[in-house]
């Protein structure tokens, strides 16, 4: 293994990681938030209005990201309405399509991983909030949602990594991230080999650092599953009590 190679390399595709992560970012923030909205219409009483929920999230999770992707990326342009829309100006550039097609497929997930926190919330505990006053948006923003929350986060974890991977597949519409550059690279020196051995440790690394820093927030939100410690303090025989 040529390791002043393999150290170049990681060198050249570290300028990719800023774009990897601001898309994964973008598109885990958006992607919630518009998962967020299908859970609750998932989870709505209307039968019309849950189908619907249920419809999209079949859809988006039954599609592939690289189908989703090519689809908005080659597919959009064909429409005459929407190439003299505001919108246009967005949707021919490959960075606001690729964005566009990661938070679609990641509110597919992130509505499921939600509509599951929320069902995992006590009745109990709505009940003993509606008890003491609390109902509609005030309910959901300070009982419901933050537990919710806290028992969607090991499961959205997983999504995070696999944002973190799919970010990968942009590069087939010519952005230059950490896998765009690696393909560069290869291309340039026929070595393909240790070329994408150093993108594969670039991900394990921004892997391993998000999921530590996830592991730290899930342990800050459960404190009150970590056992109380009560400090005694004995007093040596013969001294005076007070």
């Amino acid at each position: 293994m040529d390791w002043v190679f393999l150290l170049d390399c990681i060198k050249r595709m570290a300028a990719g990681i800023p774009l990897t992560l601001e898309l994964a970012a973008l598109s885990l923030l958006c992607g919630a938030l518009l998962g967020l909205l299908f859970a609750l219409i998932r989870l709505a009483r209307n039968p019309f209005a849950a189908t619907v929920g249920w419809v999209y999230v079949q859809v988006i999770r039954s599609t592939p990201l690289l189908v989703l992707l090519f689809l908005i990326y080659y597919g959009v342009g064909q429409f005459a309405a929407v190439r003299h829309s505001i919108l246009w100006p967005f949707l021919r550039t490959p960075y606001y399509c690729a964005l566009l097609a990661l938070i679609i497929n990641s509110s597919g997930y992130a509505a499921e991983i939600i509509r599951g926190g929320l069902q995992s919330v006590p009745i109990d505990e709505i009940e003993a909030a509606r008890a003491c006053g609390m109902s509609g948006v005030v309910l959901y923003r300070r009982i419901i949602l933050p537990i919710a929350i806290r028992q969607a986060l090991p499961a959205f974890s997983n999504e995070v990594i696999a944002m973190i991977k799919a970010t990968s597949m942009v590069s087939l519409v010519t952005l230059m991230e950490v896998t765009g550059i690696a393909g560069e690279i290869a291309s340039e020196t026929y070595r393909p080999l240790p070329v994408f051995i150093a993108a594969g440790v670039i991900y394990l690394v921004i892997n391993f650092i998000l999921t530590r820093l996830i592991q730290a927030i899930e342990y800050k939100l459960s404190a009150h599953k970590r056992p109380v410690t009560v400090n005694v303090r004995l007093k040596a025989p013969g001294s005076d009590f007070h």
